[in-house]
C-alpha cells in the first residue's frame, strides 16, 4: 500500500508541518483533517509544462533541500549499517528499533571529528 493511503495514520493531529514528496500531493485535504494546524510543505507541480512558474520551482527546491537532510541519514541506515528491512512488529518497537539505529549514525557523521588526528 503507498503511503499517501495511510497519510492519516502517520500523522498524529499536534504537528505544525507536513514535509512529503511528491508522492503526497493533492493530499491537502487529508493533512488537514488529520492535523487541522499543519501546514502543507510537500513539493507542488508545475501548473503546466511550457509554463513554469519560478517562485514554485523556488519553493519546492527549499523543499527538496530541507527533506534531503533527513533522507541523508536514512541512506547511511541502509547503506552503511545494512538496515534495509522494515519490520511491521509495532509502532513502539519500530521507533525503539529506528532510535537504536540511528544512535550510531551521530557517531558515524561525526566520525572525522571524533577520531584523535594523525600526525
Amino acid at each position: 500500500m503507498a503511503q499517501k493511503h495511510i497519510l492519516p495514520d502517520l500523522l498524529h493531529g499536534e504537528e505544525r508541518e507536513v514535509w512529503g514528496a511528491g508522492g503526497y500531493q493533492g493530499q491537502r485535504e487529508t493533512i488537514h483533517g488529520a492535523a487541522p494546524q499543519a501546514q502543507d510543505m510537500t513539493s507542488g507541480r508545475p501548473r503546466s509544462k511550457s509554463e513554469i512558474d519560478e517562485l514554485q520551482r523556488r519553493k519546492n527546491r527549499t523543499k527538496s533541500r530541507v527533506r534531503a537532510k533527513v533522507e541523508h541519514l536514512f541512506r547511511i541506515l541502509k547503506r552503511v549499517f545494512g538496515s534495509v528491512k522494515v519490520r511491521f512488529r509495532g509502532l513502539k518497537k519500530n521507533h525503539d528499533h529506528l532510535c537504536a539505529a540511528f544512535a550510531p549514525i551521530n557517531f558515524y557523521m561525526r566520525r572525522k571529528r571524533l577520531a584523535p588526528r594523525l600526525a
